[in-house]
């Protein structure tokens, strides 16, 4: 932190049409990534007005400034949501109806910015949400005209689905799934990547699909983080068993969704009678809820396996303080945020090896379940499962790995940190960073 304060504070404008810190994912990480940002740089935040409402009374002093592009924003959302069935699923879809908003999105902050960035008011422009690769920047060829750094992501996308489970990708209704590859040839998606000065990437999944940058541009740079104040470790023994009664307590946190596989660890513990003298909890609600509460009573698993809905983040938290092992068998799994929160909180995550959970959760930091079809997924997490509740050192031994691994990376502070280092290279004119990650 310090090394990026002895420069001087970038004057810097964030593009952010998704900020809101009481919205789960992306919203909230934008908001916090944003608050970190300025405390070590003069920030100014774009944001959508649909925001104002939940920005103002925790913004601080932070400088945000709303702008309206209503007028196509609210139809096509609107339209989005009846296309989907809602807005639990379908994500492809829905990223294709924001192509138009988030455009016009764009030319409402230019029209709002343009004198004071061509006088120079600010060194930066960064574009922190949307995070998907598949929208691109109209303000980016503007920005190079007038010689402003623009600088783009953390962008995560081009994780595909795994053929084994063709059949949640239908239960998620990701039918458009395939045009994802025509996103390059939209206007504007040429120049948002030749006209970047820096484009953060999550991981190689990322990487991979952002080959038309030229890799000097290029920083790896996970959108994730956390707040240390909320998640965190409580007393000297972080993991191995928390129970008073010696049980292993699992957890599995997030929304009931396909992809995420909810059902997997409630299966795992239908068909290993070793299990059932540990306890499964379930934080969370979607559409999958119902299948999962059907699993239970057919294998009679009321006494181990426990629904508790949905929480608060800081109610997550405690529950990630509260519980050994933290279950997350996700097979599309961009981000994976709540990997690097269990961690912070002193669990064991066992995670697929696939995406992001299986990079977090690698390298000894957790344990890895490589992805197969379904009915070999559960067998191979119940193995694992089994082993962790019989093997309490190496439980706690990775748990703490994981740990030292998120306080040392992931704290939005030193996300914002290592972000200035960037900003810093930019206006200097020096090679860009090595971040660690």
């Amino acid at each position: 932190m310090q090394a990026a304060t002895d420069e001087k504070r970038q004057r810097v404008l964030l593009l952010a049409d998704d900020f809101n810190p009481l919205w789960p994912s992306l919203p909230i990480v934008g908001f916090n990534y944003a608050r970190a940002l300025a405390d070590i740089c003069d920030v100014t935040v774009a944001t959508h007005v649909r925001n104002r409402e939940n920005v103002e009374p925790a913004k601080g002093d932070l400088n945000v400034v709303y702008v309206d592009n209503e007028w196509i924003a609210a139809p096509m959302h609107r339209f989005s949501t009846w296309l989907r069935g809602g807005d639990q699923v379908a994500w492809s879809t829905n990223m294709i109806m924001a192509y138009l908003p988030y455009l016009a999105f764009e030319h409402a902050v230019w029209r709002a910015f343009a004198e004071p960035l061509k006088a120079g008011a600010f060194d930066i422009v960064h574009r922190i949400t949307p995070m998907t690769p598949t929208l691109p920047s109209w303000i980016a060829h503007r920005l190079a005209r007038i010689d402003v750094p623009f600088v783009i992501g953390p962008l995560n996308g081009g994780l595909d689905w795994p053929a084994a489970f063709r059949e949640e990708q239908t239960r998620e209704k990701e039918r458009l799934r395939p045009l994802r590859a025509a996103a390059r040839h939209l206007p504007f998606s040429r120049s948002t990547y030749a006209k970047s000065a820096a484009v953060l990437s999550a991981f190689d999944h990322t990487h991979a699909d952002l080959d038309r940058v030229d890799p000097a541009r290029l920083v790896s740079f996970p959108e994730i983080g956390f707040d240390p104040a909320m998640f965190h470790v409580n007393g000297t023994n972080p993991a191995g068993s928390r129970s008073s009664d010696g049980a292993i307590d699992f957890l599995y946190a997030g929304r009931l969704v396909p992809y995420k596989l909810p059902e997997l660890p409630v299966r795992a513990f239908a068909e290993t009678p070793a299990l059932r003298d540990h306890r499964l909890h379930i934080v969370g609600d979607g559409p999958e809820l119902d299948r999962i509460k059907a699993l239970i009573a057919a294998h009679d698993l009321q006494d181990c396996v426990l629904l508790h809905g949905r929480k608060t983040q800081q109610e997550v938290a405690d529950w990630m303080r509260g519980t050994d092992v933290f279950v997350f068998p996700s097979i599309r799994e961009l981000g994976a945020g709540v990997v690097i929160e269990a961690m912070a909180c002193g669990s064991h995550c066992l995670t697929a090896d696939y995406g992001a959970p299986g990079v977090l959760a690698g390298s000894g930091r957790g344990t890895t379940i490589p992805v197969a079809p379904m009915d070999k997924m559960v067998a191979d997490f119940a193995k694992a499962m089994a082993a962790l509740a019989q093997d309490r050192a190496r439980l706690s031994g990775a748990a703490a790995a994981g740990q030292s691994y998120a306080e040392a990376q992931y704290p939005w502070s030193a996300k914002a940190a290592h972000t200035v280092t960037v900003y810093n290279a930019l206006r200097s004119g020096a090679d860009l960073p090595d971040l660690g990650y």
